[in-house]
């Protein structure tokens, strides 16, 4: 461990192998965090993306959270692949696991390209139920019993930011391609040659061994890999997208809707959160009771509506957020997050909507 910084009470420290831990100075509350919250950057990121949000979890529950920024994927690392950013992240959680003893639960908390690489790792840290407890869970014990975990411990929340869950392929999914098609079906030709195996990915284009899209295997369970059984296994699942103005990640994709289900909103009433501007509780849709819409060609709509039937069959909370009135609403992708402290401060109410409605 080096590089250790203390500021304001919250202590940080940089592993010598990557990441960043930040956690209360006061030997007390951090003998007590057990709530293990694991935060993770997009493309060609690095753990500062998160900084100023880990602090403020750590400053509001010192006593509960012990924050680890990964960094095992950054920079240009962030290339390589939603799958192998997942294995390493996996990796990495479980070395942070190991480290930590005394941890008992976990949470994600995922920026852009990071939201998909954080469920892709999940699915590989799932750890079933025991055989017993599901069989008490039907007479003495309650149904947490029965959850699978992730690592070994209770998954909590699962909160993603600004995440492409249906990928950047056509539909104005990019909006800096301004929804022209001809520019869409460019950008799936080259995507490959800027962002190398990730952006194969994000546009649906990858192949591998004949397989379908990674982001389609990744709304059922494949093999070894428990993608939905383990993002179901959280208690609270969370989507933050930006209505506009997000010129990476449309806003369809992040908040996992089709076209015709994204809600009118309206400037926030909530001096607290002034850029929040829609909450929606979504619950889990069954395939057989709910109906798809029909689909008129067969192209990236006939895929794109398998990833939202798919994705909502686990129940949901979705958290629209405008910039529309601030001064840095051009890069509302980044004001979201809160990137950078010193440009992006506006972002910050969401970031306190964010800890006040995380699940401890």
């Amino acid at each position: 461990m080096e590089n250790g910084h203390v500021e304001n009470g919250v202590c940080s420290s940089e592993l010598v192998n990557g990441g960043r831990d930040i956690w209360s100075c006061k030997d007390s509350d951090s003998s007590s965090a057990d709530h293990l919250v694991v935060m993770v950057h997009g493309i060609l990121g690095s753990t500062k993306d998160w900084k100023f949000a880990a602090e403020q979890f750590v400053r509001v529950l010192p006593d509960k959270v012990f924050v680890h920024c990964s960094e095992r994927n950054e920079s240009k690392l962030t290339l390589d692949g939603v799958d192998v950013m997942g294995e390493r992240l996996e990796k990495e959680v479980l070395e942070m696991i190991q480290r930590k003893p005394n941890l008992s639960k976990i949470s994600f908390v995922s920026h852009s390209v990071g939201g998909l690489v954080a469920r892709y790792a999940i699915g590989r840290l799932y750890r079933p139920p025991k055989r017993e407890n599901i069989e008490d869970s039907s007479t003495n014990k309650c149904e947490e019993d029965s959850r699978g975990t992730i690592g070994g411990l209770e998954a909590m929340n699962f909160i993603t930011v600004a995440t492409p869950h249906l990928g950047s392929r056509g539909n104005k999914q990019v909006p800096f391609l301004f929804g022209v098609p001809a520019f869409e079906k460019a950008a799936n030709c080259v995507i490959h040659l800027i962002f190398r195996r990730t952006g194969r990915h994000l546009f649906l284009n990858d192949d591998d061994e004949g397989k379908p899209p990674l982001l389609k295997r990744m709304i059922e369970d494949d093999g070894d890999r428990y993608f939905m059984s383990a993002l179901r296994t959280f208690k609270c699942r969370v989507a933050y997208s930006n209505v506009g103005y997000d010129h990476i990640v449309g806003w369809r994709t992040s908040c996992i809707r089709r076209n015709s289900d994204l809600p009118k909103w309206e400037d926030s009433l909530n001096e607290k959160y002034p850029h929040v501007v829609y909450e929606e509780h979504c619950k889990a849709n069954d395939d057989e009771q709910c109906e798809p819409p029909s689909i008129e060609n067969k192209g990236s709509d006939k895929l794109e509506e398998e990833l939202v039937t798919g994705l909502s069959r686990v129940s949901w909370k979705k958290v629209d957020v405008s910039f529309h009135s601030s001064r840095q609403r051009f890069a509302a992708h980044s004001v979201i997050q809160v990137k950078d402290q010193s440009m992006h401060i506006e972002g910050a109410d969401v970031i306190q909507h964010m800890i006040d409605h995380f699940l401890l």
